[in-house]
C-alpha cells in the first residue's frame, strides 16, 4: 500500500470513528437533535441571555437540563452530569452567586 493511499485510509478510519462516537453520545441520543436543530437552540439561548439580562452560571445543572457549555459538549440539554462544572444555566444577573456551587466562570 503506498504511503498516500495509507494516509488516505487512516483519514477514513478516523472520520469514521468520530461519526460513530458522535452518534452514540449519549446528548444525540437523549435529544434526538440535529446539528442544525441544537446550533439554532444555542442560538436562541444567547438571545435570551442578552434580552433577558442573564448569565451563565456554571456547575449548577442537572443531568441533561443545561443551556449549553464550554468544551465538554455540544449544547443544550447535552450534560451527562449534575454541577457541571463546564455547563451552565441562564439565570438573571446577581443570583448565580447566590447558589450554591454556582460560578460565573467555567471549571
Amino acid at each position: 500500500m503506498s504511503q498516500v493511499n495509507r494516509r488516505l485510509f487512516a483519514a477514513s478510519v478516523l472520520t469514521a470513528a468520530l461519526g460513530i462516537a458522535a452518534a452514540a453520545s449519549p446528548g444525540f441520543a437523549q435529544q434526538g437533535m440535529s446539528q442544525d436543530q441544537m446550533m439554532k437552540m444555542k442560538q436562541s439561548n444567547m438571545d435570551r441571555a442578552k434580552k433577558g439580562h442573564l448569565v451563565a452560571c456554571y456547575g449548577i445543572n442537572a443531568a441533561g437540563r443545561n443551556d449549553c457549555a464550554v468544551g465538554a459538549h455540544s449544547c443544550a440539554g447535552q450534560a451527562t452530569q449534575a454541577r457541571d462544572p463546564n455547563s451552565f444555566v441562564l439565570v438573571p444577573a446577581g443570583d448565580c452567586e447566590k447558589i450554591d456551587g454556582g460560578k460565573l466562570k467555567a471549571g
